[in-house]
């Protein structure tokens, strides 16, 4: 059952665009963004906020494509696969996913720490809104396949990321790359394959979803959630 509920928020450009908000379940831990798989706000994704929202989260969840295409939900058939990524690569700009993750940010930071976590496109996201924004306690990127071309930048608060070793999308040399140039970022390799954690995907796999899950979560009560 969906606990959360769409609601809009005007973004720092000025468009307002929707959030899947999902309030804590019991006593209120911190505050967390969740971004979004090149897919849109799915129904993976807002049974992924209500989970979060179960263990004492507040969570916002921006569909960070609702300029370029209000509402989107697509499937993982082929052409959907084609016409997200086209969205994610041509017509949406990443800058602008960053700076509405610094407005959800600045929506949740008054009543306690905030966290990110983020998957696929989100996991990109994740760890450039870690390099790049302000007012975050930790963050965990899942399965990001840009993460190599940012990974110069350094976080800015604690940061946990996630790969399978069988993902064709992300090859084990950048993986190892970010390994090499973050020590200081606990970098975990399940053997699983790209989009491990969503049960709706041919690759899910639910031994390292739960483990890289639990990783999450003690990273976020590790820094004040």
């Amino acid at each position: 059952m969906q606990n959360g509920k769409m609601v809009s928020l005007t973004m720092s450009d000025g468009a307002s665009i929707g959030v899947y908000h999902a309030q804590p379940a019991g006593p209120r831990r911190g505050g967390l963004v969740l971004i979004q798989e090149i897919f849109g706000v799915t129904q993976h994704i807002r049974e992924q906020a209500d989970r979060f929202a179960a263990e004492g989260y507040e969570v916002l969840a921006p569909a960070l494509y609702d300029r370029e295409a209000p509402g989107l939900q697509a499937s993982y058939s082929q052409e959907d696969v084609q016409m997200a990524l086209k969205i994610a690569r041509e017509a949406h700009p990443f800058a602008l996913s960053i700076a509405d993750v610094q407005t959800c940010i600045e929506t949740l930071k008054d009543k306690g720490p905030v966290f990110i976590t983020g998957y696929c496109y989100g996991g990109s996201v994740s760890w450039a809104a870690a390099c790049r924004c302000q007012g975050l306690a930790a963050a965990s990127g899942y399965y990001g396949s840009m993460i190599p071309q940012f990974v110069d930048e350094t976080p800015r608060c604690p940061t946990i990321l996630h790969f399978g070793r069988h993902d064709k999308s992300i090859p084990q040399e950048a993986v190892e790359a970010i390994k090499a140039r973050h020590p200081e970022v606990p970098v975990y390799v399940y053997d699983a394959g790209h989009g491990f954690n969503s049960d709706r995907r041919s690759d899910y796999h639910e031994e390292s979803a739960k483990l890289a899950l639990q990783r999450t979560l003690d990273l976020f009560r590790a820094n004040g959630g």
